[in-house]
């Protein structure tokens, strides 16, 4: 992220100040953007960082609140998969054109979509495999501990 930022500073300071743009600096600013946003797909998984709407989550007991979050996260793998099966075909078919600013062939650009799908399909079934083993206080509000007496 750090190197997508001085690149970005550094090519908005030569085109607006010395009116110098390169093609091929900002085919590739957009190429490690789309890379670090797709990379982050399986991070946020594993990190529990992802979107959640926890209104009714946050009612229900521990013990439902395991099979809420697996069928939250199979249902985040079936969104994942089609994500990567398409992402592979659009690779079969864009991915034999030329990019204009770096001259390479566009797979390996398009390449990450289904190379980052698959690592988070991966982290994905991580997390349904945590969330089946774990303990059942793992799913309890942080700021109450589950006793015996607790329903």
């Amino acid at each position: 992220m750090g190197l997508l930022a001085v690149l970005v500073i550094f090519s908005v300071i030569a085109r607006y100040f010395f009116s110098l743009s390169w093609k091929e600096l900002s085919e590739f600013n957009v190429t490690l953007f789309a890379f670090t946003t797709f990379w982050g797909m399986g991070i946020n998984v594993l990190k529990n960082e992802h979107v959640i709407i926890d209104i009714l989550y946050d009612r229900v007991p521990p013990a439902i609140k395991r099979w809420l979050s697996v069928l939250n996260y199979l249902i985040v793998l079936a969104v994942v998969l089609v994500f990567t099966y398409q992402g592979f075909q659009y690779v079969g078919v864009a991915g034999k054109q030329i990019s204009q600013g770096m001259e390479i062939p566009m797979k390996y650009m398009y390449g990450i979509m289904p190379v980052s799908g698959a690592i988070c399909a991966a982290c994905v079934l991580i997390k349904i495999v945590g969330s089946i083993t774990a303990d059942v206080s793992y799913f309890a509000p942080k700021n109450q501990v589950l006793t015996k007496d607790s329903p």
